[in-house]
């Protein structure tokens, strides 16, 4: 780390100047969060000083502490969470009133709302450096408003990161130029996933028969992340799966969980199909599993495809944003066209019943995470360019 980054001013401020001021939109748990606790975890064990602001709280704010990360929570929070009109000016006077006293060496800006909101405002609070990750596809944009919004912002900033070539390719063909454009994919912490007990018990801790195939599908309940598609896909391989075979829907209901859970039961997979809401013993889950499933209809780069891939999972997943960077065909498990459960039940039941291959793409997996997808990696993609960027030079050259 250079100097330039590490030196503090000797400002005194109850809390010294922030190396990189991490502004997200919320600290529930999610991809983007757990992203950022982890990178911001990895920053500070490197010597940075880290700051996180959010508009509003979350579970994620509590790992951020306990990490020694100074996590701070809007002004207004609960208030710009019921969208009353006085949370929202609390919020933001309240960012930018922290960045001017402050005086973060860099602001990174993760989420679309709080892109929307704070790039402006590390304008006028002269922030030097300001950078954009995007996290997903772009198809948030349909209204006109917030399209036009960021096309406009992008230009305010000194980096654009995306998290796939997908997500990066959309980025250019809003206007972002090539040399200000940077792909740093996502990181994993593998250790967490790798086996600290045996499979046997793993499921008995979920009550699954010991011989059972079990599949696994960690994503919350919304239409976008293709669950309908996967159960009927279910339905159709049903006749060629091993008696007894389990799928686990792990996620939060958003909504169409009630629909979902009636769809099992009119396609008779009710006593298949276990949904276990949302978890926090994730890597016990996708150690007791054969298969994981991805049937999202749009992805930026799902964090799940590396963590069942650190679990030495066989991956089946739709080819959308960076499903396919992660995954590779043949090698690590099965890439499908999306909304095409028919595909998706070939793929299924010829993993279901070649428990060899299931191996051969699990081991494959697990090798694929810790050498191009490790959180060290990860962290030093953004230290150096945080470097870059504090001297002048631009993204595509830092990232190349």
């Amino acid at each position: 780390m250079s100097a330039t980054i590490r030196a503090c001013d000797g400002a005194a401020f109850e809390n010294p100047r922030p190396d990189v001021l991490f502004v997200i939109t919320d600290l529930q748990v999610g991809g983007s969060e757990l992203q950022l606790a982890l990178l911001a975890s990895g920053l500070v064990r490197e010597g940075m000083n880290v700051a996180v602001f959010s508009f509003i709280d979350g579970p994620i704010r509590t790992e951020l502490q306990s990490k020694g990360i100074d996590a701070i929570v809007a002004l207004g929070a609960e208030r710009f969470c019921r969208g009353t009109h006085v949370g929202f000016p609390l919020a933001v006077a309240h960012l930018f009133w922290l960045m001017l006293r402050r005086r973060p060496r860099i602001v990174h800006f993760i989420l679309p709302q709080a892109y929307l909101v704070g790039a402006p405002l590390a304008v006028l609070a002269g922030v030097k450096v300001r950078v954009m990750s995007r996290r997903s596809l772009n198809n948030y944009q349909r209204r006109s408003i917030i399209r036009n919004t960021e096309r406009c912002w992008h230009k305010l900033m000194h980096a654009l990161i995306g998290n796939s070539k997908s997500v990066v390719e959309q980025l250019m063909m809003e206007g972002v130029p090539k040399e200000r454009a940077g792909l740093i994919y996502n990181g994993l912490d593998e250790a967490k996933f790798a086996a600290t007990r045996t499979r046997e018990r793993d499921r008995a801790l979920l009550g699954l028969p010991a011989n059972a195939l079990t599949m696994s599908i960690v994503a919350n309940l919304i239409p976008y992340k293709g669950h309908r598609d996967l159960i009927e896909a279910l339905a159709l391989a049903a006749p060629f799966l091993p008696a007894g075979w389990r799928l686990l829907v792990v996620g939060r209901d958003d909504g169409i969980g009630g629909a979902l859970k009636q769809l099992t039961r009119d396609l008779g997979l009710e006593n298949s199909v276990m949904f276990l809401g949302p978890r926090a013993d994730i890597p016990s889950i996708l150690r007791a599993t054969d298969i994981g499933l991805i049937s999202s209809h749009e992805e930026g780069f799902s964090n799940v495809i590396l963590e069942g891939m650190a679990a030495s999972l066989a991956m089946v997943v739709t080819r959308v944003g960076g499903n396919a960077e992660a995954v590779i065909d043949g090698v690590t498990g099965l890439i499908v066209p999306a909304h095409d459960p028919q595909s998706l039940s070939a793929a299924i039941v010829r993993l279901a019943n070649d428990a060899a291959l299931r191996v051969k793409y699990g081991d494959a997996g697990r090798r694929r995470v810790v050498m191009g997808f490790g959180v060290e990696h990860f962290v030093e993609n953004h230290r150096k360019l945080y470097r870059g960027l504090m001297a002048g030079r631009r993204p595509f050259d830092v990232l190349r």
